[in-house]
């Protein structure tokens, strides 16, 4: 355990530099794709929104190159604070893989203390584009899996009783973009189903006393109010194992902001519900992506 909290911190450490240098090569590197058709980055580290994946492969590049991004994401609630640093890979517009480092401040509920959880992620774009199939009715779809491991487990999750330190959520994710959309406007479309056991994102561990593995649902709905701005919002099922306190669902309305083809800014306000013995949990999310 201490050697995999050393190298997910070191991960963590290095991601805001490779962030940086994404920022600044991205016209030399840059891929083929359209702006903003690689998302942004979930709080878990795959392409799509704010706080759930997208079939939409990680990076701008297309068929025959590699793209990437970098992210680092800060959400506070009333009471907690959530910090998430990643890096994703796309392969060919066909393959993601990512990884991220999730740092959760505990407040008051156990001050001065966090819990760390390392996600590692893979997606497959199985069919569809999401963009180039304009004359056809159906989405890009994916599937994807993204294993967790919760560093400190045995410090708060299995006192509240999470059956596993390390869990593994399945998804299938189905996203549309229509460019000429209501109101003559862009739009994106994204519809995803999870089978998870994982208790607040796994922050919390997996599984409890209520049940383990759940299928929820998760959606997403944008639209470009400008060629650069992206308005929108998400909703996030959960499937709230632990009855110690009840796990809500969580929901967020957003603003994207891509000032050039390589870097968006994205501030949302996040309603996480109740988490742990603190309920109400809303507030600002901001996140910063470099992307080639």
């Amino acid at each position: 355990m201490f050697m995999s909290r050393l190298a997910a911190r070191a991960f963590a450490s290095r991601t805001p530099g490779f962030l940086l240098a994404t920022l600044a090569m991205g016209p030399a590197l840059a891929g083929d794709r359209l702006l903003a058709t690689g998302g942004v980055t979930e709080l878990e580290g795959s392409a799509g929104g704010g706080i759930t994946p997208w079939a939409l492969i990680a990076g701008l590049g297309t068929d025959g190159q590699v793209g990437a991004s970098a992210s680092c994401t800060s959400v506070t609630p009333r009471d907690f604070t959530l910090h998430t640093c990643a890096l994703g890979v796309g392969i060919e517009n066909r393959l993601e893989v990512s990884a991220a480092e999730q740092v959760f401040d505990l407040g008051t509920t156990a001050p001065g203390q966090s819990l760390h959880m390392t996600t590692v992620g893979a997606k497959l774009r199985v069919a569809g584009d999401a963009v180039i199939d304009q004359d056809r009715w159906w989405p890009q779809v994916a599937v994807g899996m993204q294993w967790k491991h919760n560093e400190d487990f045995d410090f708060i999750p299995k006192a509240l009783g999470a059956r596993h330190a390390s869990g593994v959520d399945l998804y299938l994710a189905a996203t549309k973009v229509y460019l000429d959309g209501p109101l003559g406007r862009t739009w994106l479309i994204d519809a995803t189903v999870r089978g998870t056991e994982a208790n607040q994102l796994g922050l919390l561990g997996f599984g409890g006393d209520r049940g383990n593995w759940r299928l929820v649902a998760e959606g997403s709905a944008g639209m470009f109010v400008s060629d650069q701005v992206v308005l929108g919002g998400e909703y996030r099922e959960k499937p709230d194992n632990l009855r110690i306190y009840r796990e809500d669902d969580f929901s967020d309305v957003f603003v994207a902001w891509f000032p050039w083809k390589y870097a968006s800014l994205t501030v949302a306000y996040a309603n996480l519900g109740n988490i742990a013995n603190k309920p109400a949990q809303h507030g600002p999310y901001v996140s910063l992506q470099g992307s080639w």
